[in-house]
């Protein structure tokens, strides 16, 4: 969810289909059936194949407990929440909030904001310029600029 920006429910219906190993990207489709296309790093991918030969399921990453279908978003819900428990973090956090770290860290990097519009789906910019608030790396960034613009 956090290296590809994917919305829970995006997560846990990832079809194999959509998986192209070839040019590194994931075919999403996300709110309102919009599709969008995602880049994802080979160390990703490779961690996608290990999980895929775990079951092989033609259609599906993954699996139900059945392993009939897609797993429900609830589950991974839950499983996220388990973990926040176990690194005793803020068990306020959601799923939702990687998808958000997404977004900032690649306004941070210089992403170009109407590229994070497209990696996020957004068919609005006023959805995506939320991320480019001022994170404390952001503030550090600016300072550093602004004490060499006075130098």
């Amino acid at each position: 969810m956090y290296i590809c920006g994917l919305r829970i429910s995006e997560s846990t219906s990832l079809q194999i289909s959509h998986i192209n190993s070839q040019e590194h990207t994931l075919r999403i489709i996300g709110k309102g059936d919009k599709e969008r296309i995602v880049p994802i790093p080979e160390a990703m991918l490779e961690q996608l194949r290990q999980v895929w030969k775990t079951h092989r399921h033609e259609h599906y990453l993954f699996l139900n407990k059945s392993a009939s279908n897609h797993v429900v978003p609830n589950l991974l819900y839950k499983c996220f929440k388990d973990a926040l428990g176990k690194a005793e973090l803020s068990t306020s956090l959601t799923p939702h909030c990687l998808r958000h770290c997404f977004a900032t860290r690649l306004v941070e990097n210089g992403v170009d904001i109407s590229i994070v519009q497209h990696l996020m789906g957004h068919a609005s910019i006023k959805s995506t310029v939320i991320y480019t608030h001022l994170t404390a790396h952001t503030r550090t960034q600016v300072k550093e600029i602004l004490n060499d613009l006075m130098n």
